[in-house]
């Protein structure tokens, strides 16, 4: 996922506009952690993505899931 499509190109500047720790969402990108589902919808919103998109983004769902949910 591309933090620049979002208009957001740091991890800082999303930790800024999501509230979410900059440590927890450096986790998220580096697929060492994934997000609860409290924390979904605010990223969502953040990064102007749907939740598909963002859980395929950070390797919580495989592509072929991607894929069906956009069906």
């Amino acid at each position: 996922m591309q933090l620049e499509r979002s208009g957001l190109h740091t991890l800082t500047r999303l930790a800024e506009v999501s509230g979410i720790n900059k440590g927890t969402l450096s986790k998220y990108f580096s697929h060492k952690q994934r997000p609860t589902i409290d924390v979904v919808g605010t990223l969502c919103l953040a990064l102007h993505v749907s939740p598909s998109e963002l859980l395929y983004g950070l390797g919580a769902i495989p592509d072929t899931e991607l894929a069906a949910a956009r069906n």
